[in-house]
């Protein structure tokens, strides 16, 4: 019979001790976020492979730490095993917003936000041993953003049509309305000119890819005689 040598220590005493389970959690954690961080990657956005690591690896750590800053110390548990993950949720936003630029009436990068918002909701998952749920929630996010690109790519070569409120200078004409449309291929249904003291305001009704309206709303105001542009 084998009786193992009291000296020598348990499997359970070392994984205590090498924090071996913190250990398997971080490397799930980078598996995770590089998985997402691949494909952001390779779509060329801002926060890519190694943004999405950090974060990820830095959610599951927090939470770790969260879970385990007030353990019970003579049968009394201290503070709030939440508290620093709550945070994490908070000030994961300033990294999200500074993806988000705005230019003329045209935003990007939400989905870039996105994807750092539920990154970071992966690690924290990861941080608190729900292995499954974070692991299932990357393949959901993994499906979203690869498989519904395409899908919306498609939405966006759709024709639809739309109304538009442009005010201008007077100095602008309908014609001349008519023929920058017509280069970014927006045609217009119909039009109502309504001249005013200081300006003028063309309503229209514009029909043509949608994706295109996203053009004209970057590109019109950059003319020095429009003033607005607001499409419904």
């Amino acid at each position: 019979m084998f009786i193992l040598d009291p000296q020598i220590p348990s499997v359970d005493t070392m994984v205590s001790a090498f924090r071996l389970d913190l250990a398997m959690r971080l490397g799930l954690a980078v598996l995770a976020g590089g998985a997402i961080g691949l494909e952001r990657q390779i779509a060329g956005k801002p926060a890519g492979l190694r943004t999405n690591i950090l974060i990820c690896l830095g959610s599951a750590l927090l939470m770790d730490l969260s879970i385990h800053v007030g353990d019970a110390v003579g049968g009394v548990r201290i503070g709030d095993p939440g508290r620093i993950a709550a945070q994490v949720v908070t000030g994961i936003g300033f990294i999200g917003a500074g993806t988000i630029m705005q230019a003329r009436g045209t935003i990007t990068g939400l989905t870039s936000a996105a994807t750092i918002w539920v990154v970071a909701a992966i690690g924290l998952a990861i941080g608190a041993g729900f292995y499954v749920e974070a692991l299932g929630a990357t393949a959901m996010v993994m499906l979203v953003l690869m498989g519904l690109g395409r899908v919306e790519h498609l939405l966006l070569r759709t024709r639809r049509s739309i109304s538009a409120t442009i005010r201008t200078r007077k100095t602008l004409s309908l014609d001349w309305m008519t023929r920058t449309l017509a280069d970014d291929g927006i045609r217009i249904r119909s039009a109502e000119v309504f001249d005013h003291a200081d300006d003028r305001v063309f309503e229209l009704w514009l029909h043509g890819p949608a994706r295109q309206f996203e053009v004209i709303r970057g590109s019109l105001p950059k003319h020095a005689d429009v003033l607005n542009v607001h499409l419904d």
